[in-house]
């Protein structure tokens, strides 16, 4: 490099070269027998000199012309695609996606058209980018707007088909040990996709399942409408907990492109329903126990104490029963906690579907119970315990085609057969006798 300016060292070497060959063509003239009287003169040197600086010249104008325009267009365009990416930090630009205009044209099959083809990827990949982030930026914004789970799973549903050019899909989410559909689109019987083991299994292993089906396969009852070419069932995950399963299916199969589009929405998606959820549960953690729905320890042990001031004030009888689950931590560990929320659930609708109306049933946590009985004799709440067990002991939790029972140890006591100075007195004896039930060999009821 003679200077910093490719066309003027460009122009160097030509009018140079051009020097040297007006310097050389005389010699050359003498080969073709022409007198060197004629050629070897001042004259004849000066007017090939002459000619070799204005071919030098003509081929710099050319290159001007034909190559530096190009560069010149190339650069402009470079500079629009500059002005239009500041643009989007900008808030009073609204349009920041870049658009055609930013495309050169290609008009060469030579250096000079690979780097327009280049330029023109390269503008096209950011194009592309931009638009994924408006897109995924929208969709957050969506989601932001609702806490009611059924309105959101509704909204984040139909936004998902037409950015992803699903025909159909559904929503389903994990609550309260089990699967329940929130929502979904042209899916002819969605309750069959609860006893779906794909279904399970995408929630089990966290892992997303992609299913492809042939032109000529026909589904019976799953779709409504449409054939579908390809389904994808992705796992809704927030920290690593599925908190439910997205279904699209689509006439088309998903490419790469779609399927990271899924990914970035699958965050998004993940922490709404996770807010949703935890607006929902909000609105009953001042009573209630979150998985169970019947009060939680607090409200329990408070109700207790309103019981125990009552009965001393009336001198009316209380009584009380501790259980819990006879080998809980082995069920969790065999077939998740999913169906040992399940399980839960069946036991604590079955205790109080069978209790009297004004009775009292709190978790008192984890897998323990607590069952306040208003006016119940020492022999009433051995009474109530065993009605208790042998319900338990005949109930049956269904997942898949596995049918799961289980026993329960309790413990109990009356007052004023026993003279308590205070309710936390009631829930001590309760969980001794608990406890030496367990240590007895479980599935019994000690009341004392």
């Amino acid at each position: 490099m003679i200077t910093k300016k490719i066309f003027n060292d460009l122009a160097i070497f030509m009018i140079g070269f051009g020097i040297v060959v007006g310097i050389a063509f005389p010699f050359f003239v003498l080969i073709t027998g022409t007198p060197s009287s004629y050629v070897l003169t001042p004259l004849f040197f000066a007017l090939c000199i002459l000619a070799g600086s204005v071919v030098g010249l003509f081929n710099i104008y050319l290159s001007r012309r034909i190559v530096g325009t190009r560069i010149s267009e190339l650069a402009k365009h470079m500079s629009r695609v500059e002005q239009r990416i500041m643009q989007r930090g900008s808030a009073s630009t609204p349009e920041t996606c870049l658009a055609e205009d930013c495309y050169v044209s290609v008009r060469s099959e030579d250096e000079i058209g690979d780097s327009a083809k280049a330029f023109n990827s390269l503008v096209g990949s950011l194009a592309k980018s931009f638009h994924t982030e408006a897109t995924v930026k929208a969709f957050t914004e969506l989601l932001s707007s609702y806490l009611e789970l059924d309105k959101l799973a509704e909204e984040a549903l139909d936004s998902l088909r037409v950015n992803m050019n699903a025909e159909g899909g559904a929503i389903i989410i994990e609550k309260e040990g089990d699967l329940e559909i929130l929502t979904s689109f042209r899916i002819q019987s969605p309750e069959a996709l609860l006893k779906n083991e794909i279904i399970w299994k995408v929630v089990t292993k966290q892992k997303r399942i992609i299913m492809d089906f042939p032109d000529d396969l026909t589904l019976s009852g799953l779709v409504a409408d449409f054939k579908p070419r390809n389904v994808i069932v992705d796992p809704i995950l927030y920290k690593d907990v599925a908190l439910g399963v997205l279904i699209l299916a689509g006439t088309k199969p998903f490419d790469s492109d779609a399927q990271s589009l899924m990914e970035l929405f699958g965050h998004g998606l993940a922490l709404a329903f996770r807010n949703a959820i935890t607006y929902n549960q909000l609105q009953r953690l001042a009573a209630n126990d979150p998985l169970t729905g019947i009060y939680n320890r607090r409200f329990g042990q408070l109700r207790l104490k309103e019981e125990f001031s009552r009965s001393i004030r009336y001198k009316i009888p209380l009584g009380l029963i501790m259980f819990d689950i006879d080998h809980f931590k082995s069920i969790n560990d065999t077939y998740g906690h999913i169906i040992g929320d399940k399980v839960l659930i069946n036991l604590t609708e079955m205790i109080k579907a069978n209790l009297r109306e004004g009775d009292i049933f709190f978790r008192y946590g984890g897998e323990e119970f607590v069952i306040v009985l208003p006016g119940a004799s020492m022999k009433d709440v051995s009474k109530t315990a065993e009605q208790m067990r042998h319900i338990v002991e005949d109930m049956e939790t269904r997942f898949n085609s596995q049918v799961l029972r289980i026993t329960i140890s309790l413990g109990g006591t009356s007052f004023p057969e026993h003279p308590f100075d205070h309710c936390d007195e009631m829930l001590k004896i309760a969980d001794t006798k608990l406890y030496q039930a367990k240590d007895q060999g479980r599935n019994m009821s000690l009341i004392d």
